[in-house]
């Protein structure tokens, strides 16, 4: 960020009052091996390293580059470690507050430090979903040209939030939402630090677990829950941060489950019970228990996905559309507005008229396969595509089905060794019904009888 009076007189107050900066500020990284979480971003050769003057040189430029991750992973903070690290002019930009004056502004600013000084400029761009297309527009001559190098952060998927000839411009980095271990390493790192908590006060494990849970792979989460936490243990005259004092700062409960442990299984095992046995209201407290605990909404997104072909299959064909758009939207919006997408997927699921045909007949099937009952394809059906198939039998013999009323033609397709089992048994709940008449008409009429 180009330097000005305010800032100037911000910056000193800082250094001689790091506490008047919020801990997650004051504990930002100050180079990249200082990062967590992100290896994948930090190998050598990456573009984050040569941003920051680690190679770069020749003709093989610097690109610019798209932060798309969660909150909390880092994206503001990369930025910053490459304005403390990089030699290059850097300006930062948010697109909540910016507008193309703002940006042209820039871009004239560095087309004068290249040419008055030499100096590239370093565009950093916060919340770039927030720009509109014209706004994006703005920024393709400045990127095309490289007058800046753009470094641009969004928490939604680019490929909907920026336009196309900017991603082509760019290259798209994405984040990982922080593991467990990683916050562990800041929290503790942070108490333990003169410019965090210098080790005024201690951090009990269980405490420590539920501030994980709360962070849900977000620093900036994990250290502002810290400092009230820490602030509210220090005003009680408290040398230890209890869970009591977390739970009193931060206003939540310590839910009794384990991420990590059985209760994670036990508690997603009842989720998918309960939608199975129709009762709606036990899954939507199972739900509720994952989602305050912490849990991975995709965890949830993709066992509901599960559910929607193991327990309803064609009995309602809507639930797997249904479940597998949660699980997208999920991955597009996160916590908390998350919590009404997976209710929803929930409350249709656990309502759902139920079968497990689909699952029974993949199981039998399987299990035949594992038996041994394959043996080769029959020879009208294999392919007959190259020179010499004809030759050999193959496709000789085949009855196109379009060709025939109805378009079921009385042939065999099963080899021989599975030839008439039957592994699809539909029951007559919901809309299934209408198949358990189908395939048995269906049926019929393979096996040349009048359907």
């Amino acid at each position: 960020m180009e330097p000005d009076l305010f800032t100037a007189a911000a910056e000193e107050r800082q250094e001689k009052d790091p506490t008047s900066s919020p801990l997650a500020v004051r504990m930002r990284p100050r180079t990249l091996d200082e990062v967590v979480g992100q290896q994948h971003l930090l190998k050598p050769g990456s573009p984050l390293r040569r941003l920051v003057g680690e190679g770069g040189g020749g003709p093989a430029g610097v690109s610019s580059v798209i932060l798309w991750g969660p909150p909390g992973t880092g994206k503001t903070t990369l930025a910053h470690v490459v304005s403390r690290a990089t030699n290059k002019r850097f300006v930062e930009l948010s697109a909540i507050t910016a507008g193309v004056k703002e940006v042209r502004a820039v871009i004239e600013g560095a087309k004068r430090a290249a040419g008055g000084f030499g100096r590239e400029t370093v565009l950093f761009l916060d919340e770039i979903h927030r720009f509109s297309k014209a706004q994006q527009d703005s920024l393709l001559p400045a990127v095309e040209n490289r007058w800046v190098t753009l470094i641009a952060a969004t928490t939604e998927n680019p490929y909907f939030s920026v336009i196309s000839p900017l991603l082509s411009r760019s290259l798209l980095l994405t984040l990982e939402p922080l593991s467990d271990d990683d916050v562990r390493g800041l929290l503790r790192r942070a108490l333990a630090e003169d410019r965090g908590l210098g080790g005024a006060v201690s951090l009990p494990e269980d405490a420590e677990a539920h501030l994980l849970r709360i962070a849900g792979g977000d620093a900036r989460r994990a250290l502002t829950a810290l400092e009230a936490a820490a602030g509210a243990a220090l005003d009680k005259g408290e040398d230890a941060i209890s869970l009591l004092t977390v739970e009193e700062t931060v206003d939540r409960a310590a839910v009794k489950y384990d991420r990590d442990g059985d209760q994670h299984y036990d508690v997603a095992s009842a989720l998918i019970k309960s939608i199975r046995g129709s009762d709606v209201d036990a899954a939507l407290h199972y739900l509720a228990r994952m989602i305050e605990a912490g849990e991975d909404p995709r965890f949830i997104a993709r066992r509901l996905m599960i559910s929607a072909s193991e327990d309803i299959g064609l009995a309602d064909p809507t639930a797997l559309p249904t479940a597998v758009a949660a699980a997208q939207a999920v991955a597009m919006i996160g916590f908390p507005e998350a919590a009404l997408t997976l209710s929803h997927a929930t409350i249709a699921l656990a309502l759902a008229p139920k079968s497990n045909a689909a699952t029974t007949a993949i199981s039998a099937a399987q299990q035949d396969v594992r038996n041994g009952l394959a043996g080769p394809v029959p020879p009208h059906l294999r392919d007959g595509h190259y020179k010499g198939a004809a030759k050999l039998g193959h496709a000789q013999g085949y009855v196109y089905p379009h060709d025939v009323p109805g378009a079921i033609a009385a042939q065999q397709y099963a080899p021989d060794a599975v030839h008439g089992r039957r592994y699809y048994e539909p029951t007559r709940y919901g809309a299934e019904a209408r198949y358990a008449d189908v395939v048995e008409k269906v049926r019929e009429r393979l096996r040349g009888e009048k359907g």
